[in-house]
């Protein structure tokens, strides 16, 4: 089995098997080992980056609502002294 550098083996062994499940339940065809790791290489180069940008901005936008929330209730803890 070829080796991605992005991922352990047992990550890998689970995603080319994620992948074959899914090609042969859903598309009714048959993913060879060789075609998923590609499949696999394709979307970590392509749409991993996407995926991590827009986790980090939904996390950056959740973190600054807390942050918010905690000078509101600094504000107003103030106000009652």
């Amino acid at each position: 089995m070829a080796k991605s550098s992005k991922f352990s083996p047992e990550q890998q062994k689970y995603a080319i098997n994620q992948l074959q499940t899914y090609f042969s339940q859903e598309r009714d065809e048959e993913l060879s080992e060789l075609s998923a790791i590609l499949l696999i290489d394709f979307i970590s180069e392509k749409l991993a980056p996407m995926y991590y940008n827009k986790g980090v901005e939904d996390s950056q936008r959740f973190m600054s609502e807390r942050i918010e929330d905690l000078y509101a209730l600094l504000l107003k803890e103030r106000i009652e002294d």
